[in-house]
Parts: structure tokens; sequence; C-alpha cells
């Protein structure tokens, strides 16, 4: 195996930093006279999550092990803090309120309830993972490394999308109540298991040896289990119950808007 990884991610090193800087100035803006402020905890998510996406990229992906090390933080680790950080709720307080509006009256639109929908992301994840280790298509981002970047940006949105589905504090008005995510959450251990299992016994389609295989499956089962631990623990924190009236059914909130940190 050779470097052909090499190369393709130094310029997007950037990305991280320029986003975190830009999430960190508008959260430093709420602490204008007139506005609630906003929170350190929420802030340090974020950071943290632009630190693993960071670190990803520094990693070199010389072969199966150091590509996996990747998806873990690109496609799991790194969107679970970005997700908490509710970038989306710093957004609403940030633009105007006309902006605002709009961009509610979008995530209300029918086909954002299909795009962001639990399913839906796992689709996007596990598929994109049997996809990638049971076809060529791992073999075709070695030989063509132009392919390498397109692959670490599917990992980053199709895990955020994902991550949001299941545990986003943002505003999601047609996000799924906490049995559907759970299941949903289980459906995906499930699958990395398998996956892990496969590759484990050889039955990819992979150029690597079996040793490597071997690494590569075990941090998908462990690291993977923990990270999928951790977005559980995170639905549970930001799960907020709909509140009932008079001890009946629970009542649904008409309206959506920015959540206060």
């Amino acid at each position: 195996m050779t470097g052909a990884h090499d190369g393709g991610v130094g310029p997007l090193l950037l990305v991280p930093a320029v986003v975190f800087w830009g999430y960190l100035a508008a959260a430093l803006r709420q602490r204008d006279p007139g506005r609630a402020g906003w929170s350190h905890w929420r802030t340090a998510s974020f950071g943290a999550g632009a630190a693993l996406l960071a670190l990803a990229l520094l990693l070199p992906a010389h072969d199966l092990v150091g590509h996996m090390w990747q998806h873990l933080l690109v496609g799991m680790l790194a969107p679970l803090g970005l997700v908490l950080g509710a970038p989306g709720t710093l957004a609403l307080r940030t633009v105007r309120p006309r902006a605002g509006r709009a961009a509610l009256r979008l995530l209300r639109h029918p086909a954002v309830a299909v795009a962001t929908h639990p399913v839906t992301g796992l689709l996007l994840t596990a598929g994109g993972l049997y996809l990638l280790h049971l076809t060529p298509l791992y073999r075709a981002t070695l030989a063509h490394p132009g392919l390498h970047p397109l692959l670490l940006l599917h990992f980053l949105l199709s895990g955020y999308a994902f991550t949001w589905a299941i545990a986003g504090p943002d505003p999601g008005p047609h996000r799924p109540g906490v049995p559907v995510r759970l299941v949903v959450l289980g459906l995906s251990v499930a699958a990395h298991a398998t996956l892990a299992q496969l590759m484990y016994a050889g039955l990819v389609d992979a150029a690597a040896p079996a040793d490597q295989l071997r690494t590569a499956a075990t941090l998908m089962y462990y690291v993977g289990d923990l990270a999928e631990i951790l977005l559980a623990l995170a639905l549970l924190v930001t799960w907020r119950p709909e509140p009932r009236r008079n001890g009946s059914t629970p009542v649904r909130r008409r309206r959506v808007g920015p959540v206060r940190a």
C-alpha cells in the first residue's frame, strides 16, 4: 500500500478551523447587552468536534487501519461534538428575524422531513460503509486519491445528519419520538457490529492483509460501540418530554422556534 491518500487533505485542515472561528464569533456576539448569552458547554462541545475533525485529517491513511480511524473520527465522534454545539440554534439567534423565520419554514417542508429522518441518516451512514467495504469502492479510493476527500465529506455529512436526527438539540419539527430514535440507533449498532464481523473474517473487498483487517474490524466494533453509547447518552440528556395537559396525553407544540441554550 502506498500513501495514496496523502496530499489530498492538507488544504482541508483549514475547514474545521474556519468553521470553529465562525461559530466562536457568533457565540461571542451573544454576550452583547440585551442578549441571553450562549452556553460555554455548547461552545466547548463544538470546539471538541472541530478538533476531532482536524485530528482525523492529520492522521495518515496509508492503510485500512488509518482509514478506519478517519471514519470513526469524521463520521461518528466529530459529528457528535458538532451537533451538541447546537450550531443551528446559534445561527437562528444570530441572523435577522426574517432569515430565521424563512429557515424554520424550510425545516417544516415535507422533503426536509424525509432527508432528516433517522432512517435516512442510517441508510447514508451504514449503507455507505457497506458499499465502501463490500464493493471495489475502497480499492478505487486507493487508485484515485481525489476520491478520498469526497469519501471523508460523505462520512462527515451523513454522520452529522444521523447524529442530528438522533440527538440534535437544534429545532427539528419532524424529528420522531424517542422510542423510534432508540430503535434506529439499535439498528445502527447492529449494522456496525455485523460489518465488523465480516471484516474480521476477511469477507470484504479490501486490499489489506489479514492483520490489518482484524485491527480495523476491532476498531469498528469497540470504538464504534463507544461512539454509539455516547450518542445514546446525548439523546437522553437532550430529550425534553412534551408538556402534558392535566396528566393526559402529551400536547404537541405547534410552533418550533430557536431553543435557548
